[in-house]
C-alpha cells in the first residue's frame, strides 16, 4: 500500500520513460511520501506486440475484400507476425542481439508497405552496422502492424500518442467528453485491465496522472473515469505540461468529474500539499493548495493560498526509476540517421542542468509561463552527484539533459566534473546556438562525453531571426555547428516555416541554407515543423505586432494554440511536403545538386543565397586574438620530457623535447628547456583535477616572471599544435 500512484498515461516513448512521475517521486522521497510508479504506455504496448495481443489483433472481425491491400496483405501473413512477435520485441530489448543476423537476412520478418523505401534506402545501411540495420528492419515491421492497428482496429492508435487529436486546439470538452461518454476502445481495454491490476497492488489514497502532451489527454481522461467509477474512494489529480499549457483557463465543470485537482506549473509543493489534504486531512483548518483548481459549491475555483514557496533545484532529489521496467523498454531506429535515431533508440536518464531558459525572449516561446522564465541553474557538482546516484540506480550511463537551453558555462563546469572525477557517461542536451559554443568548449565536452547537441535554428533568414528575438544569426549557427561537427558531436537543428510574415522567397532561401548546412557535412539532423502560435508566447499576446490576426474563440477548456490570418495571405502548409522530403534526403547525405524547385509540385522562386554562403561564415577564424579572461584548462599531465642539444655552425642549442600522449596521436614539440619547465610546472598545477582555473592573464602573469613576450611564445606554432589537439584550452 502506498499513498500516491504516479502515472503516466498512454503514449510517450517507446525506448525511455518520460521523466515527470520520475522527478515527482525523487522529490517524495525526500518527504518521506509513499509513492509508486508506472508507465502505461510501454505497459500497453507490451502487452498489445505479443503473441497473445497481436492475436486479438487478428481475431476483430474485418471485411476482407473493403479493406486495403496492405492490409490485406498483413492479414494474410498473420501466422509469420504471430510466430516473430515476440522474438522481435526481445531483440529490440537488447535481449536477444544474434536474432540481428536472422532480420538482415531479409527473409525472416514479414514485409508490407513500410518495406517499399528500402530501395530507396539501401545505400543507407553501409553506413549502419549489423545491430542498427536490424532495429531498423525490425521498426518498419511494427510501424506496418501500427497502419493495420489503426485502419482496422483503433482508428487512434500511435506509438508515441494516443487520440492526439481530441487534445489539440480543444477549447470545447464537448468532445473529448462525447468520446469518453461511448464504449471503450480497443487500447482502452488493455490500458484499463493494467490499471486495475495495478489499483489492487498498490491501493494508493490519490492517484496522480502525468499528461505531458495532446497524445496522453484522453487516456489519462479515460483512467480517471475508471478508477471514478470502481474506486469512488481514491482521489484523483492531473499536472505536467499540457495543463501547465493549455488547462490555464479551464471553467468547464465537467473535467471535474474525472480529476479532482489539476495543478499548474511546478508540481511539488502542489502535490506535497494535497498529499496531506487527502492522506492526513485536519478539517479543523482550511485547506491549503498551491496552483489547483478544483470545484468549490459547483464552480471551478483556483486555489493558490498557500504561504510555502517552491523549492530550489537543489532540494528537489534525485529522480527515482524505482518501479519502472527499465529493462523491458523498446528500442527503434526509424530512419538511417545517427543523430535522428536518439530520440527513440537507448535508455536515456532524464536530468535537467536548469530550470526555465537562460536566454527567454523567443517570441514564438511560451516566455511568460514558469517553466520558462524562471529561470534557475544546478550546480555543476550537484548535477554530476546526481548522475552517480542514477547510475547505480539504473545501471544506465546515458543521460538526457531535458532542458529548454542548457547554458554553455554550466555545460563547461559540468564537462569538468565529469573528467575530474572519472567518469565515463555518455550524454546529449538541447541548447542555443550561442557564440560560446568555441572550438574548445565543444572539444571539452566531447571528452567528457557529450555525443550530441539539438538546438533551435528555426528560420534560416537573418531578418526573421531578428524578429523571432533569437539572438543568434546563420552565419553564428554555422560556425558554431562546425565546432560541435569537428569536436566529433552530432547537431539536430528545429526547423521553422510560416513565421508570422515570411514570405515564400524567405522559405525557399531558408531551406538553401539549410541544403548548405547539411552538404558543408556540419548538420547532421533536423525537423522542419510549422508555426503555431500559442497563448502564452509574445506572438500570441500582441499578435498585431506581428501582422497576424486571431481568430477569437470562447475558452472552456484548453486554450494555447490559436488559429490565426497572416495578413500576407500565403499557405504555408503547401510547403511542407516539399521541405520534409527534401530534408530526408539531407539527412541521408543525397541528392544536394537537385535544384529546390525538384521538391514543390508548384512554382517556387529561385532562391537569392549564393551557393557558397555557408562555406564563406567559416572563412574567418579568430584564432591569434588575446582574451586575458578566457579559463585555460590543461588536458593532461602525462607528459614525457627530454633534454637535447642541437648542433648549428658548430653552435649548440640546449632545447626540450615534449611528447604527449594522446588517446588517438601522440604530439611532440620542442622549447627552450626553461620554458618548457615553466609550461610542465603549469600543466601539473592546472591539470582537470584542480577545481581553481587559471585565466590567460594569470598565465600570461607567471611566465612574464620569468621571460619577456607572452603573446609571442602563447601564439607560436609548437602552442598551436598543443592547442589543435586538444592538449590545451581556452574556455
Amino acid at each position: 500500500m502506498k499513498d500516491l500512484l504516479l502515472i503516466t498515461p498512454p503514449f510517450t516513448q517507446l525506448n525511455t520513460p518520460y521523466p515527470a512521475t520520475a522527478y515527482i517521486k525523487g522529490f517524495l522521497n525526500t518527504k518521506n511520501i509513499s509513492s509508486y510508479q508506472i508507465d502505461l504506455g510501454i505497459e500497453v504496448i507490451l502487452e498489445l506486440f505479443s503473441k497473445n495481443g497481436l492475436q486479438k489483433v487478428f481475431d476483430k472481425e474485418i471485411d476482407l475484400p473493403a479493406i486495403s491491400e496492405n492490409s490485406q496483405r498483413i492479414f494474410a501473413l498473420r501466422e509469420e507476425y504471430l510466430k516473430t512477435i515476440d522474438q522481435v520485441i526481445s531483440f529490440l530489448q537488447g535481449k536477444n542481439p544474434t536474432l540481428a543476423r536472422q532480420i538482415c537476412s531479409m527473409n525472416f520478418l514479414p514485409e508490407a508497405s513500410r518495406f517499399n523505401q528500402l530501395d530507396d534506402m539501401e545505400f543507407a545501411f553501409g553506413n549502419m552496422g549489423l545491430q542498427d540495420k536490424a532495429k531498423h528492419l525490425a521498426t518498419l515491421y511494427l510501424e506496418d502492424l501500427s497502419d493495420y492497428i489503426v485502419e482496422n482496429v483503433d482508428s487512434d492508435f500511435g506509438f508515441s500518442r494516443y487520440a492526439e487529436r481530441l487534445g489539440k486546439s480543444a477549447n470545447s470538452f464537448d468532445e473529448l467528453h462525447t468520446k469518453l461518454s461511448d464504449e471503450q476502445t480497443f487500447i482502452d481495454d488493455f490500458t484499463l485491465k493494467i490499471l486495475q491490476e495495478t489499483l489492487e497492488k498498490v491501493q494508493p489514497k490519490l492517484v496522480c496522472f502525468s499528461v505531458p502532451f495532446p497524445g496522453n489527454l484522453y487516456s489519462g481522461f479515460r483512467c480517471a473515469q475508471f478508477i471514478k467509477e470502481h474506486y469512488p474512494h481514491i482521489k484523483t489529480a492531473m499536472g505536467g505540461g499540457f495543463p501547465n499549457t493549455e488547462l490555464r483557463s479551464i471553467k468547464d465543470k465537467r473535467v471535474f468529474d474525472f480529476f479532482d485537482f489539476i495543478t499548474l506549473d511546478d508540481g511539488e509543493v502542489p502535490l506535497e500539499l494535497l498529499c496531506e489534504n487527502v492522506c492526513n486531512p485536519n478539517s479543523a483548518e482550511e485547506l491549503q493548495f498551491k496552483r489547483t483548481f478544483l470545484v468549490e459549491n459547483q464552480e471551478v475555483v483556483y486555489k493558490n493560498n498557500a504561504k510555502k514557496h517552491d523549492y530550489k533545484q537543489a532540494d528537489i532529489g534525485t529522480p527515482d526509476y524505482t518501479d519502472l521496467q527499465l529493462d523491458k523498454y523498446v528500442s527503434v531506429i526509424e530512419i538511417a540517421n545517427p543523430m535522428h535515431s536518439l530520440w527513440s533508440d537507448g535508455r536515456w536518464n532524464k536530468l535537467t542542468m536548469a530550470h526555465g531558459c537562460y536566454w527567454g525572449k523567443c517570441t514564438f516561446c511560451d516566455i511568460s509561463l514558469d517553466y520558462i522564465k524562471i529561470y534557475e541553474p544546478v550546480s555543476a557538482r550537484i548535477l554530476v552527484d546526481r548522475m552517480e546516484e542514477l547510475i547505480q540506480t539504473t545501471g544506465e550511463t546515458g543521460f538526457h539533459f531535458v532542458d529548454e537551453a542548457a547554458p554553455p558555462a554550466l555545460m563547461r563546469e559540468v564537462a569538468l566534473e565529469i573528467l575530474r572525477r572519472n567518469l565515463v557517461v555518455t550524454w546529449w542536451t538541447n541548447i542555443r546556438f550561442e557564440k560560446s559554443f568555441t572550438r574548445d568548449l565543444c572539444f571539452l565536452l566531447k571528452l567528457s562525453g557529450c555525443v550530441a547537441v539539438s538546438g533551435g535554428l528555426e528560420v534560416a533568414s537573418d531578418r526573421l531571426l531578428k524578429l523571432i528575438d533569437k539572438g543568434v544569426s546563420v552565419d553564428q549557427v554555422a560556425k558554431v555547428t562546425r565546432n560541435f561537427t569537428e569536436a566529433g558531436i552530432m547537431v539536430h537543428a528545429y526547423l521553422m516555416y510560416g513565421y508570422p510574415t515570411q514570405t515564400v522567397q524567405e522559405t525557399v532561401d531558408s531551406l538553401e541554407m539549410v541544403r548548405q548546412l547539411f552538404e558543408m557535412g556540419i548538420l547532421q539532423s533536423g525537423f522542419w515543423h510549422q508555426f503555431a502560435m500559442t497563448a502564452h508566447s509574445p506572438v500570441g499576446m500582441a499578435p498585431e505586432e506581428f501582422g497576424v490576426t486571431p481568430v477569437k474563440q470562447d475558452i472552456l477548456f484548453a486554450n494555447n494554440d490559436i488559429d490565426f490570418t497572416d495578413r500576407t495571405g500565403i499557405d504555408h502548409g503547401k510547403f511542407s511536403f516539399g521541405l520534409k522530403k527534401s530534408l530526408f534526403n539531407y539527412m541521408h547525405g543525397i541528392n544536394f545538386e537537385l535544384p529546390l524547385q525538384e521538391w514543390f509540385d508548384f512554382k517556387v522562386p529561385r532562391t537569392t543565397i549564393h551557393p557558397d554562403y555557408i562555406h564563406d561564415c567559416l572563412l574567418d577564424d579568430d584564432n591569434f586574438t588575446f582574451k586575458g579572461n578566457s579559463k585555460i584548462v590543461f588536458l593532461t599531465k602525462n607528459v614525457i620530457a627530454e633534454n637535447r642539444v642541437k648542433t648549428k655552425k658548430k653552435a649548440t642549442y640546449p632545447y626540450t623535447r615534449l611528447t604527449f600522449h594522446l588517446k588517438t596521436n601522440i604530439v611532440s614539440i620542442d622549447l627552450d628547456q626553461e620554458q618548457a619547465e615553466w609550461l610542465v610546472k603549469m600543466l601539473e598545477e592546472n591539470s582537470t583535477e584542480n577545481a581553481k582555473k587559471i585565466t590567460l592573464q594569470q598565465l600570461k602573469t607567471s611566465f612574464e616572471e620569468h621571460f619577456d613576450n607572452f603573446e609571442l611564445f602563447w601564439f607560436s606554432k609548437p602552442m598551436q599544435q598543443l592547442k589543435e589537439n586538444g592538449v590545451i584550452l581556452s574556455l
